[in-house]
């Protein structure tokens, strides 16, 4: 079987070379393509990366029962990517003394690229402001409406999430969420900024009006925080 086996081999490799010399010399071809790509990562920040120049509230002589209205911050989406909003607000009293005294209340606008804060948005934005503090001084659970085409409202008093120690032994929260970052939720849809869209935010400080004398001199000091997260359920703050 070994001599057979090999007979045949060399049968088949001189019929081989027998064929190929028949047909003259050739060289070998090559060929050759190409294939490339890129991925660019996107662009997610708020206000242009940049810190609001704002101030939220200020009032010089702030004394009990008044209600001081803010100024309007813009939370505006100048990256190219939609995002989750996480906002915080944070509040301390220059002495110990409760913070339980000052309620404090919002109301945002959502708008799309191309409508803006008109006369009317502004005046309605300061009755339901009012409307909200002549009413009850309990949490109530944020209500967005939609005002006009592309346009949604919400308003509300600022609501505690889960509560930080508070500092210096004072009563009350020192730290409160308006949304969370998450996707879940009626009341944190409000809080999903596409890119073409930015919030109009102010808010109105009550001190209550059976706060004494312990609250001459207090001086209240507040901060906004807004940190984003792409639309992504791996992505990190």
């Amino acid at each position: 079987m070994f001599k057979l086996k090999n007979a045949f081999l060399g049968s088949a490799l001189v019929g081989a070379i027998v064929v190929s010399g028949s047909f003259g010399t050739y060289s070998w071809f090559t060929s050759q393509t190409n294939a490339s790509g890129e991925i660019t990562n996107g662009t997610l920040e708020i206000n242009n990366s940049q810190d609001m120049q704002t101030k939220i509230i200020e009032a010089t002589g702030f004394a009990p029962s008044q209600l001081k209205y803010g100024e309007w911050l813009k939370i505006e989406n100048t990256g190219d990517m939609d995002a989750y909003l996480k906002a915080t607000y944070n509040q301390s009293l220059s002495t110990d003394v409760p913070l339980d005294a000052y309620k404090v209340g919002y109301i945002a606008y959502k708008f799309s690229e191309g409508q803006e804060m008109t006369e009317d948005i502004l005046e309605e934005s300061r009755i339901y402001l009012d409307q909200l503090f002549k009413g009850t001084t309990n949490e109530v659970t944020q209500a967005a409406k939609t005002i006009a085409p592309g346009v949604e409202m919400i308003v509300g008093f600022v609501e505690g999430a889960e509560a930080e120690p508070a500092a210096k032994g004072m009563a009350g929260k020192p730290k409160m969420l308006l949304g969370d970052g998450s996707k879940e939720g009626e009341k944190h849809e409000f809080w999903q900024l596409n890119d073409d869209q930015y919030i109009d935010l102010s808010f109105a400080i009550k001190l209550d009006e059976n706060a004494g004398n312990e609250y001459q001199g207090v001086t209240y000091s507040s901060n906004l925080n807004v940190t984003a997260k792409q639309m992504d359920d791996g992505a990190k703050y």
